[in-house]
């Protein structure tokens, strides 16, 4: 099933969270971004459109400001995702600059796709930029916002994204191999749930335990985008984005995930 809807979507919306471009140390994985191009390079030869939307200006901040890293006051959060932000495109250029792609930054919060004109001012935008061969990468504007630096809000942000565009697919890179039945850091028998058909039944089918943390970011966040994009039409994909080589390996049908394709 997972191969099958990498292989029949043209316009595929990848999320990748903080964790995936992380590395051991806490420090923005330059090599992971430089396989990850490669990869979506692959995709694009094959006709493939991809949108990227990416967390990680925090993480980035922190590898170009050390100095800040005890500092929790929300100023020095947002100052550092200003800073970040800057080092996270310039990471993201460089790997995809190496498959001769183009990229383009997009910034933007919640509030930008409460207004009609700015909704379409990024649809249009975004449909440029594809269709000029360019990809898009997009985050939340932290710098400016409070609600936004939390992480998972980029589940929202990518839901939104992929109905904004019409995208045929909506890939969710996280540090979990997908949903499980319960969760697995409290439960060692938890079993991974590889298709969801019936979104709305899911509570009845598996179990939160004493918390709904499963991996970073959370799982209602992400059982919440899928419910957003599945109201369009749109299937969804949530995946381990750390193993090597999982975006192939994803199309391949090597790799383990969970995949939503029913509302």
């Amino acid at each position: 099933m997972i191969a099958h809807l990498i292989e029949t979507a043209r316009k595929i919306v990848i999320k990748i969270g903080s964790n995936t471009l992380a590395d051991s140390a806490g420090r923005i994985n330059v090599s992971f971004m430089e396989e990850f191009a490669v990869q979506a390079a692959h995709l694009t030869r094959r006709g493939k459109q991809i949108v990227l939307v990416s967390s990680g200006a925090q993480v980035a901040g922190l590898s170009a400001m050390d100095k800040w890293e005890r500092k929790k006051d929300l100023h020095y959060r947002q100052a550092l995702c200003a800073v970040g932000q800057v080092e996270l495109m310039a990471a993201w250029s460089r790997a995809f600059g190496s498959q001769g792609i183009r990229i383009g930054q997009i910034l933007l919060t919640r509030d930008d796709f409460g207004d009609s004109i700015r909704t379409l001012n990024m649809r249009n935008t975004l449909f440029t930029l594809v269709d000029e061969g360019i990809i898009p990468i997009i985050n939340e504007n932290d710098t400016v916002g409070v609600e936004e630096i939390k992480i998972g809000d980029n589940d929202t942000l990518a839901a939104q994204t992929a109905v904004l565009w019409s995208a045929d697919l909506l890939i969710l890179f996280s540090d979990i191999d997908g949903l499980y039945d319960k969760n697995p850091k409290e439960y060692p028998d938890a079993a991974l749930v590889k298709e969801v058909k019936q979104l709305s039944s899911l509570k009845d089918h598996i179990s939160m335990g004493n918390s709904n943390d499963f991996g970073t970011g959370g799982i209602a966040t992400k059982i919440e985008a899928a419910a957003r994009v599945l109201a369009y039409g749109i299937p969804m994909i949530l995946a381990h984005g750390g193993k090597p080589g999982a975006l192939e390996a994803l199309a391949s049908g090597a790799q383990e995930a969970t995949a939503f394709i029913g509302p």
